[in-house]
């Protein structure tokens, strides 16, 4: 039994698998295509088009592919085309009563935690986007911006848990904020940023998290009329 035990403590023969792989890559530079909304609902892509993007094989990109429609954020839309997948009303109101909950939750578990530093980036993006044309190539600077702006504040809340419940819902949903400009949704949307940035620097919970909520209930709501 004491030589069992000592044959079971000793050093396996394995090469340590390096944490940074080919594939993890890949998905996260796809991950962000979606949550940028670099991928609008309507647009379609090919494995093959990614793999060349990237400037890999094909293999990685089928393993993120995979990945990507397990977390419903890419679907099959017509033999070898990826898309977003379709979002009806009630998956829609499904989405924004979960982001309600949520995302408010991270903004209060952030306040005691937001840096000068941080602060005054997310100035910076809400100048950024209150300068931004009503075209095509603008729009997608919003989206990113938006992202950042979000993102930056829920990370705040120093929660890895919480982050990664939203970043699921932001795949689900984000491709979908490409619908807003035309509505008018990026001016209103961002007064609701101005909003929760003066709560949040004022370290007022209750007020910054109504105006996270503001955001996605009003975007939610052009949304739902175009998806009608």
């Amino acid at each position: 039994m004491s030589e069992l035990r000592a044959r079971t403590r000793a050093p396996l023969s394995v090469v340590r698998v390096q944490r940074a792989t080919m594939q993890d890559d890949v998905y996260r530079q796809a991950k962000e295509l979606i949550l940028n909304g670099e991928l609008a609902p309507g647009q379609s892509i090919t494995i093959q088009w990614l793999a060349d993007a990237f400037g890999v094989s094909a293999m990685p990109v089928r393993e993120a592919i995979l990945r990507l429609t397990a977390e419903k954020a890419l679907t099959v839309v017509a033999g070898r085309s990826l898309g977003i997948p379709h979002l009806s009303r009630e998956r829609l109101v499904d989405l924004t009563r979960t982001r309600l909950e949520i995302e408010a939750l991270a903004v209060s578990w952030a306040v005691p935690n937001l840096q000068p530093g941080t602060l005054a980036r997310l100035d910076e993006l809400i100048a950024e986007m209150d300068n931004i044309k009503p075209d095509k190539e603008a729009r997608k600077v919003y989206l990113r911006a938006n992202r950042e702006l979000h993102f930056a504040i829920y990370k705040a809340s120093r929660s890895e848990t919480m982050f990664a419940i939203i970043e699921s819902l932001w795949l689900q949903v984000s491709p979908y904020f490409n619908l807003l400009q035309e509505r008018g949704n990026f001016v209103i949307s961002n007064r609701h940023h101005r909003a929760m940035v003066d709560a949040l620097r004022a370290r007022d919970n209750k007020r910054a998290m109504l105006a996270v909520q503001a955001d996605i209930s009003d975007a939610a709501r052009v949304l739902e009329t175009i998806l009608a």
